[in-house]
């Protein structure tokens, strides 16, 4: 009898929450886990908030003995180079071909990189390797200049702030996360930190950066110069589809297309986390995410139609951003951020900004109210219909509005 084997291509949680729910589940064949890192799986999140300014410790999904524990093969510091589907095999970097009969690209995403910011002082975040450098170097900055005023943008400059430095901060659009958050709640976002006194620069970006005598002179779209110990780029990511998309199967929206089970458009193939784009089954079109939570429950959701279950991935995408001492959490997808419905306060810091149309809820932005948040993720895709007041209202508790009846919608349905 021939032994079922399944590898994991990718090094993050998605492929550590599919080795795990498949020994959970009873999963008795072999698992390999292929991952370019030398470190056992671990959490990207705090890699730009308490690696930085505390103890330079992992956050893992499974303790590094579990693998061998549960049978689950680890090939760490591997990269995994080419992919015959046809054949079923996998090429290593260390020249091996590796045979399959089921395979999960969880190969994540990539700092997307700009012209000529590379070498010694310029960092990217992405890998505890990356955490390491950075954090050896902010130990003994006095200036730091960060490229971009996303979430890691963000989070970076909060870390540094905690620890004295000082920090300017470059954002093209007129806020930080204006994108992701819209303008209003971007403005507040910004309003905090420049209280911790980060030099937030909005509608400008550096141009050209050289290096000085004490470390760099950055040239901006209105012809300052700025002076930097080191700079922190953090201009966005690109998924890592190359494996994938050289051996023919389907890209879309930026990831590998995926249904709404996981499976690639090869047979015996599936994808799960960053690279994934996968057809959402509540809205009826196919969506790539970069949060950590989706990527361990598509990971997980990965794992139960391998082992027999039928399961669609339809959950709400959640995410959540620790700056100083507030927490900015989301939930569901934000429509038109000029007709938003704003419960709380934007002025003292704690509010939700929902998106509601045609009386039912899209999604909400929350800033220091998680239990808003929470609320929403229960019934978010359960039929209810609410009034821009009653969200407005304070004195009326949001599980109030949650519906009587526990039957959802089916796929497609708004």
């Amino acid at each position: 009898m021939t032994t079922r084997r399944c590898v994991l291509v990718g090094g993050g949680v998605a492929a550590a929450s599919a080795a795990a729910q498949l020994r959970k589940r009873g999963f008795d064949g072999d698992v390999v886990l292929v991952g370019e890192e030398v470190a056992a799986p671990y959490e990207r999140p705090p890699l730009s908030k308490e690696f930085l300014t505390g103890p330079p410790e992992l956050v893992r999904p499974l303790a590094p003995d579990w693998y061998a524990a549960n049978g689950v093969e680890l090939r760490l510091g591997v990269r995994a180079v080419d992919l015959d589907v046809a054949g079923r095999s996998v090429g290593l970097s260390t020249g091996e071909r590796l045979g399959y009969d089921d395979l999960v690209l969880a190969t994540g995403a990539r700092p997307r990189r700009l012209p000529g910011f590379d070498g010694e002082g310029i960092h990217y975040l992405r890998t505890a390797a990356d955490a390491g450098r950075l954090r050896a170097e902010l130990a003994t900055a006095r200036r730091i200049a960060v490229l971009g005023a996303g979430f890691i943008g963000c989070e970076v400059a909060a870390s540094a702030i905690a620890l004295g430095t000082r920090v300017t901060l470059f954002e093209p659009e007129p806020a930080p996360l204006a994108r992701v958050l819209g303008p209003a709640i971007g403005a507040v976002l910004m309003d905090i930190h420049r209280e911790r006194d980060v030099e937030i620069r909005a509608g400008e970006y550096v141009t050209a950066g050289e290096r000085g005598r004490h470390g760099f002179v950055l040239t901006t779209s209105r012809g300052d110069r700025v002076e930097s110990d080191l700079v922190v780029v953090g201009v966005g990511s690109v998924p890592n589809v190359e494996l994938g998309q050289d051996a023919g199967l389907a890209v879309a929206n930026g990831g590998i297309a995926v249904d709404e089970y996981g499976r690639t458009s090869a047979p015996h193939v599936y994808a799960a986390g960053d690279v994934a784009a996968q057809h959402h089954p509540r809205y009826g079109t196919r969506i790539r995410v970069e949060h950590h939570d989706t990527a361990v429950r598509q990971g997980a959701n990965v794992a139960a139609n391998l082992t027999g279950e039928v399961t669609p991935f339809e959950e709400a995408h959640w995410f959540w951003s620790d700056q100083y001492e507030h927490r900015l959490q989301s939930t569901g997808r934000m429509g038109d951020f000029g007709s938003v419905v704003l419960r709380g306060s934007m002025a003292e810091r704690s509010f939700s900004a929902f998106s509601l149309v045609d009386g039912r809820i899209q999604g909400v932005i929350s800033l220091n109210r998680p239990g808003d948040v929470l609320a929403v993720r229960r019934m978010l895709f359960t039929p209810h219909e609410v009034t821009a007041e009653q969200l407005a209202d304070e004195s009326l508790p949001l599980k109030r509005l949650m519906p009587r009846t526990k039957a959802a919608p089916r796929a497609g349905a708004r």
